[in-house]
Order: C-alpha cells, then structure tokens, then sequence
C-alpha cells in the first residue's frame, strides 16, 4: 500500500478493516452499486426520489426554525427552483452560501412544503470558469468509520494507474472467456470502478454488465472450488466411527407413536452409513416443513449416545431450542438418555450444574442456541454436531462448535438441516462441502393447507372466520411484521392488531409474542397456546421456525405482499401439522405489484416447498432463499447466487476441468476471492 500517496498508518489500519492490505485488494473492492453524475439535469425537470446532478444561482439563504435548525438554501436554474435542507452547517459555511453565487449539487429530491428539495447535498460553488462534468458514472462503495467514498475512490484511481495487465494474473481459461463473451480482467477491473458514462446504467445497477458477470463468475469459481477443496481435506481427517452396539436406534424408532415415512427411512439409513465410517460426515438435510427432520436428527444423536459419545443439538432462536429440548425429551427419556437445554437463559446454579454434567460426560445431548459456542461449555466427548437451518448462524460461531469436538484428535460428524429447500444448482454451489440428503415426502394424514390472497378490506371478514374456528376447537395464528407502528412503513403492528383483535373479539383467549419479550415471557405465552388455552396467537415472524401447535388450523398473514417466498411458505408451515384440513390467508395491501402477483400466486398453487424454491429462485424477489447471510459461509463482493443462478452450470464444469488440469490457478482464484476464509468451510 506504501506505492499509494497519502496512505500512512491511520488509513492503512482503516483500509485493513475492509480486508484491503495491498494495492491489487483495492481492485478487487468492488462498488455496491453507482450515481450518474455525467450531465447536468434541469430542475424543473426533475421528479421525486432521482438522484441527480443541479446547477443554479442561489437566491436566498436562511435559517429557520422548525423543531430544530435548518439551514435552508434556494436555488433556480430558470427552469424551476429547488431548496437544499442542511440540518447540521456551520456558521461560515451560511455565509458562503451568499445569493447571487453559483452552486452545482448532487443528491436525491424529495418532496417538500415549498415543493422539491434535496437534503444534505454534495454541492460545490462555481467561479467564474465552468467546472468539468465527470466523464464516468461514480462507483459508491461498501466502507467504514472514518473512511470517505472519495478517498476511496481517490486511491482506487491511483491503483489503476499502478496496475499493469501483468500484475494481474488471468486465472480463467482462454476458452471459457471465448464461450462467455466475458471481457480480459484488467478490462472488467478498469469498467467497474470507472464506468464511461455511456454505460447502460439500468444493466450496471443490476449486476447485468458482462464486466460484473465476468467477475461473478470468477468469484462463484472460487468459493465453489474452496469447498470442494475443503470436502477433500476434511475427508481426510479423522472421526470416531460410530456403530450402535446393540439395539438402541431400533428400540427408539419402535418406540416412536408413528412410522416413520420411507424417505425419513432413507435418509437415516443415509446417515447411519456416514456414521459408521472413521471420517467425518458432512451431511445437509433438506426437508419441506413439517416433513420430519427432527425424528431423523434424533436418531443419529441415539447412535452416538450408545456409543458412549455426546451431541450438541443447535438452533437460532431460544424458541426453537426449547422446542428441539422438548422433542428430545419426550423421546429419549424412557429410553434413560438425558438431554440438557442450554441457552442463554440458563443462569446461575442450574447452569453451573448443567456444565459439570456436560464436562463428564453425564449428559449424552445437549440443545441450546448460540450459547453452546461460549469458552464455559466443555464437552466430555463430543462427535455429533446438528446444525438446524445452518444459514442462521454466523461462520465463527459454527467454528468454535466444531473445535469443541477436536479434543481426541478426532473432528465430530456434522449433520446440517435446513427447512428451505434449494434447487439442486443452488445446493451444488452453496453446500459443495456436503452430501445432501432430501425428505421429500410428507407424514401420512398430512391435508395441503388451502392458501387464499385477499385485500385487507376484508378484515372484518377473517375476525368472523377466527371467531368460528376457535369456538369449535381449533387455534389460529395473526402474523405481523414489525412489533411497533412505523411511520416510515405502514405495517400493521403487532401490538396494535393484538388489541384490535382483543376488542373485537372477547370471547377468546389471545396471546401476542414478539422478538423483544424476555425468554421466558415469550415461553410462557408460547407453552399457553400449545396446551390450548390461548386461542389466537398474535405473532411477528419470530414464529417463522419450529413452533409445532397441531390444533393450530388458521394462519393470517398481515402485509403478505412485502415477504419473500421462502418466508412466506415458512409461516404457512406453521399450520396443517394436525389431520384437520388448515388454512392460510393473505392479506394484502392493494395495488399490487406484478412480482408480488406472481408471489402469492405461487403460494395458493403449491405447497410443495421445492417448488416454492425454485419459483423463488426463477422471480429472483427478495425473499432470500439461503437467508440473509447466503450460507453464512459465502459473503460474496459481487456475486448473487440467485441473479447468477445461470452460471452456476458452467461454474461447475470449469470447476471440474480446474481441479484436473490447472491446480495453480485454483489456488490463485481462492487466495483472490476466499482468502483467508476457506477454513470456516470446516464448518
């Protein structure tokens, strides 16, 4: 970095935060996304919530009072004027803001009382020479305390000057850059970071330019190659192999009410085999809500049970791990297997003797949260971690887990279970590291839940239709998405819908949990409703995973239009696990938007969740379908494993063809994209 003027220790530190720590980093930090600045747009041209770039001649500047001060400053460039709103502005600044001078400024319009402002903007006072118009479109980029765009878009200009094609090593193969049409790398490097302003903007702000499918490609090759890498290398350690001595798997599946399906069958058979052998599984489980991964995850934790060794059972919410504790201790007790419950609403003596068993070994399972992972928690002999919708967690926090079970020199097996189906591209990428096991059938007895969409006008409509199924025995469930009213997004808060509802209809039973309320509120409220005596559970989407109420038959969705498809099917999952026929409403706020037609349609087709998926997946919608971290592993710069769900095919034949015949350049794209962070792949 020392090549680069004005780089000393301070900003080296800052840069280093970014993971930037030579110049060809700095190349390879690319922008989030861009501003047209390239033309001087008329004001009275211009419309609310565009970002452009004014020039006029100011014509009065004031301060006013309004809650707070304002430094306001109107402009006019003789097609229309524009106030700028300055909230924070010093005393010389005011008197530099003179009438009659010359301002050019950037920003985003917003409607005002004296029509059209901007607030805050870049702006600059013009002399009496023109001042150049950028001649690029202006990256802006992800960065930190302390670290301006323009600095850094100052630097990473001065990278580009360094740079010669040479220091850049092109790792893709000369007949994939022909096949894809994809530009050289100092090319694609050059256009991202200075755009010449006849770009297609539209394309460049959507990740569509062939420079950032270039680079994408490149960046999905890579961590691709990193865990087919680490599925290797883990391979290659050892794991207790894990053999049920007697007849303690059978006894448990004997003692359950039910049978399992044959796809569970499968998928345990699957399990026991990896188990079985002297080198770590590495295994997800795919299952559709309500399918049965839990029963299947319990067995693999009797088969290590018997051979003498723990498991450790985690999952994202307090809620959940409660849940799973439960599960496991209607099971496993009669057969004389204790499971302990550890989150971190486990204080004081209870969780001191809690930690004693778990350290000699007299506890076999432990669930819990997140608080599994603490430097307290000492295991005896742990070889079995299950990992329940592995994208929750953060990749440091599965690290420490898995270290917890290295004591031996042995690595514990891993069994990872996910409720979101993936289209197999997706898993093939994002899950390289594993063998993927699929539940795709769901337990006899099981009714579709019908899904209908309908206006919130029709309100009224659903108060009556909860009325009548509560009183004939049945529990229903209102989901909201914020906790509070907004003034920003008009949702229906949870709070004020539970007292609409506790009006309208007194003669039931209501409960309401949200993500703010103490653990033990929340469990209170929660243990109420699956015993019966709530009937109509308010919730925010902290219901989304596990809750398992088979009396609950009504599902209402408040606000449907602004969920994802994953999430959406997620909270349907909630009702239908009983034998009576359940039902999901929708409710919407009117018009709608052509992608959120196409959601909810999908919704009242299907049930299947992989089809949901992959609908998700064809609509690239919000509804993140690998949760808001991706895989927790994979925290890309560029690449987008739904809108480059295309190029996932050829990423893995060029993965393929890579590992064979161009191991150098295999290690050159890990060590550009991954860095560092192909050991969390262990995870």
């Amino acid at each position: 970095m020392q090549r680069l003027h004005g780089v000393g220790p301070h900003l080296a530190a800052r840069l280093e935060k970014l993971g930037i720590q030579c110049v060809q980093d700095l190349l390879f930090f690319l922008p989030l996304r861009y501003e047209d600045r390239t033309q001087i747009v008329p004001i009275g041209s211009l419309r609310p919530g565009q970002r452009a770039v004014v020039e006029g001649e100011i014509q009065l500047t004031e301060v006013v009072y309004r809650g707070r001060r304002n430094l306001l400053c109107r402009i006019s460039d003789g097609t229309g004027g524009l106030i700028l709103r300055f909230f924070h502005f010093s005393r010389s600044q005011q008197d530099g803001l003179a009438r009659g001078k010359r301002i050019r400024c950037f920003g985003e319009t917003r409607p005002g009382t004296g029509g059209l402002q901007m607030i805050h903007p870049e702006y600059r006072l013009l002399g009496d020479t023109d001042l150049a118009i950028d001649d690029t479109l202006t990256p802006v980029y992800p960065t930190t305390e302390g670290l301006q765009q323009g600095r850094l878009r100052n630097l990473t200009r001065q990278a580009l000057q360094l740079v010669s094609t040479g220091e850049l090593e092109e790792w893709l193969p000369a007949r994939i850059l022909d096949a894809m049409k994809f530009p050289g790398l100092l090319e694609a490097v050059t256009m991202l970071h200075q755009p010449p302003a006849d770009t297609d903007f539209q394309a460049i702000q959507e990740g569509r330019h062939p420079a950032q499918r270039r680079m994408a490609f490149e960046e999905l090759l890579a961590q691709h190659l990193s865990l087919r890498r680490l599925r290797r290398k883990i391979r290659s350690e050892p794991a207790a192999a894990l053999v049920d001595p007697g007849a303690a798997v059978a006894d448990f599946i004997a003692s359950l009410s039910y049978v399992l399906t044959t796809a569970q069958q499968r998928v345990v058979v699957e399990l026991l085999d990896d188990l079985a052998k002297e080198k770590p599984m590495m295994r997800l489980v795919q299952g559709d809500v309500g399918s049965g991964k839990t029963v299947v995850a319990a067995v693999a934790t009797v088969c290590a049970a018997a051979c003498g060794r723990q498991s450790a059972v985690m999952a994202p919410t307090e809620l959940l791990a409660e849940q799973h504790a439960e599960n496991f201790r209607q099971w496993l007790e009669p057969l004389g297997l204790e499971t302990a419950l550890l989150t971190g609403a486990t204080k004081g003596k209870t969780r001191q003797q809690m930690l004693e068993k778990i350290a000699d070994g007299q506890v076999r399972i432990v669930v819990g949260t997140h608080a599994l992972f603490q430097e307290s928690v000492v295991f005896d002999h742990l070889a079995l971690i299950v990992v329940d919708e592995q994208h929750r967690f953060g990749v440091h926090q599965r690290l420490a887990l898995r270290e917890k079970g290295g004591g031996d020199g042995r690595c514990p097996h891993q069994l990872i279970m996910t409720a979101t189906p993936i289209p197999r591209t997706l898993a093939m990428t994002a899950y390289a590291d594993l063998d993927v096991s699929v539940i795709d059938e769901l337990p006899p007895g099981r009714r579709p839940v019908t899904t209908v969409a309908m206006p919130e006008s029709r309100r009224h409509e659903l108060v009556s239709s909860i009325r009548d199924a509560c009183l004939s025995g049945h529990q229903a469930y209102w989901v909201c998405p914020l906790i509070e009213e907004s003034d920003v997004l008009h949702y229906e808060a949870a709070e004020k819908t539970a007292d609409m509802l506790a009006e309208a209809l007194p003669e039931l039973s209501l409960g309401l949990v949200h993500g703010r309320m103490k653990s033990k509120d929340k469990h209170r409220v929660m243990q109420a409703f699956k015993e019966g005596e709530i009937n109509l559970l308010v919730a925010t989407t902290v219901i989304e995973v596990g809750v398992d109420v088979p009396n609950a038959s009504l599902m209402i969705i408040e606000n449907a239009e602004r969920m994802g498809l994953a999430q959406l099917h997620q909270l349907r999952g909630r009702v239908g696990r009983g034998s009576e026929q359940s039902s999901c409403l929708l409710l919407y706020k009117p018009p709608l938007t052509d992608l959120a037609k196409k959601r909810l349609a999908v919704l009242r087709e299907t049930n299947d969740g992989f089809k949901v998926a992959q609908a998700d997946l064809d609509l690239r919608g919000p509804g993140e379908l690998l949760g808001t971290r991706q895989t927790g592993l994979m925290q890309m710069r560029i690449a987008d494993l739904i809108r480059d769900a295309d190029l996932l095919p050829e990423v893995h034949k060029t993965a393929t063809f890579m590992m064979k015949e161009r191991p150098d350049a295999v290690d050159g794209l890990i060590r550009r994209w991954v860095g560092e962070a192909d050991r969390f792949g262990k995870v």
